[in-house]
């Protein structure tokens, strides 16, 4: 038998399903169609989960041109001056993405019956055709970093969902544990983040150790970290994105339990860690509003990403519904969720935008089956423009992209048209509506509130 981890609530068998803690039990076969499949289970809990050079490696699909492309703060029918913000789901950049990348680390695992993690590079093969090794830092953003060039953001966010080391402690009581070579840091400067977001369950997959090198590695790359730090004081500060004018978007970053985050990975006065909120309660929102509002100047925009919540499925808890609402009361601008593996509702609440989760956005899943009615292989980039000072939703636009061969690629109309109607069927509880436009984007309809 062979098992592969894709996330730390899942062992991941040919012919079989270990449960975690629980005797094996007969996988139906018609969920073996190509020899692998996700073991049914809706959250992360026990353990982890499954996540540049020149900008213009990969990019020759591109997007159509639009009047008021390529010019920041412009949005067709909307208006000029607007602020643009690009966010994602979770960048997982380790494990068999590191290994396709021009400086390889150790692919050693120590996941059931994997122990290699050039093993997750044959299976997305084996799906889709060959991968080169040593493919350029760009690869696995593939059309992305076109996009990104033709829209134009103001300001980018990532959530890095992986351990930046070179080191062999492995975090122990964990299934899965993602790790990527220093060398490759490249991959994560080429889309050019304002931040990153690392309040997630992998970035101290390597201990307190392989949380201090991958600060270290960002650090030495220009890139800014945000949600964990050497002690608490640097975990919970923000990230400020000077913008023309002297306004800012400031950034926080936080993670809770269910997406799989354990309670000692949070940061102390003595001690490296991460930004991590105990529970949903109204004291610990108004705990983070309160930080938001003591860091918020005139005319600054504020975004809390935050990893949360189950791995699959549509509904959302009314407890985190309730959090985002009181984060908006609190004058939070935009929250910024993830840790699902497919893009969940959006909603405008008092103007604002809220995302309950972005999806994946880059990973090593590919050619893994189960869940096929999720098409976690289908990704969203997210492009929300806000009105300056405000904060206020002008128009959220999303890009459809599909993994093939470990790198993104712009999605087929059919599969855009799926994503579309997927979205707005989730959506429409919280009064928003999707389009498709002719360009090929997601749009949140004018008027959705």
């Amino acid at each position: 038998m062979r098992a592969l981890g894709v996330d730390g609530c899942r062992t991941v068998w040919v012919g079989i399903v270990l449960n975690d803690g629980q005797p094996p039990r007969p996988l139906d076969p018609a969920r073996l169609k190509k020899g692998i499949a996700y073991q049914p289970g809706g959250r992360h809990g026990s353990g982890g989960r499954p996540r540049f050079a020149s900008a213009g490696a990969g990019a020759s699909a591109g997007l159509p041109r639009r009047t008021g492309w390529g010019f920041p703060g412009r949005v067709d029918d909307v208006g000029d001056g607007l602020l643009t913000l690009f966010l994602c789901g979770d960048v997982m950049t380790g494990r068999g993405v590191d290994q396709v990348l021009p400086h390889p680390g150790d692919p050693e695992l120590r996941e059931a019956h994997v122990d290699d993690a050039r093993e997750y590079v044959r299976v997305a093969e084996r799906a889709n055709g060959r991968i080169p090794r040593q493919a350029g830092f760009a690869w696995p953003w593939g059309d992305a970093l076109r996009i990104l060039d033709d829209l134009a953001p103001d300001v980018r966010v990532i959530n890095l969902e992986t351990s930046i080391t070179r080191s062999t402690e492995f975090a122990p009581g964990k299934a899965v544990h993602y790790r990527m070579s220093p060398g490759n840091v490249p991959c994560v400067a080429a889309a050019r983040p304002d931040a990153c977001a690392l309040a997630n369950n992998h970035v101290l997959d390597f201990g307190r150790r392989g949380l201090e090198d991958t600060l270290d590695a960002l650090s030495g790359a220009g890139l800014r970290a945000v949600g964990a730090g050497r002690d608490a004081g640097d975990a919970r500060w923000p990230v400020a994105v000077p913008l023309p004018g002297g306004r800012r978007v400031v950034i926080f970053s936080c993670g809770m339990g269910s997406s799989g985050i354990p309670a000692d990975w949070a940061a102390t006065p003595d001690r490296p860690g991460i930004d991590f909120l105990p529970d949903l309660s109204g004291a610990t929102a108004d705990d983070l509003t309160g930080r938001a509002r003591a860091a918020k100047r005139p005319g600054d925009v504020v975004v809390v990403s935050i990893h949360w919540g189950s791995n699959w499925g549509y509904d959302v808890d009314p407890d985190q519904v309730r959090f985002a609402h009181r984060l908006v009361d609190g004058g939070v601008d935009l929250v910024h969720g993830h840790s699902s593996h497919h893009p969940r509702p959006v909603e405008v609440f008092g103007g604002k935008l809220v995302l309950y989760g972005c999806g994946d956005c880059i990973d090593d899943y590919e050619g893994i089956t189960g869940y096929e009615e999720y098409r976690d292989d289908l990704r969203l980039l997210y492009f929300a423009s806000l009105q300056p000072g405000t904060g206020e939703l002008a128009a959220l636009r999303m890009v459809p992209m599909q993994a093939k061969k470990l790198r993104l690629h712009r999605a087929p109309v059919a599969d855009a048209k799926w994503l579309r109607t997927v979205l707005e069927r989730a959506s429409r509880r919280f009064g928003s509506r999707v389009d498709l436009q002719p360009d090929g984007l997601l749009a949140l309809r004018p008027g959705a509130s």
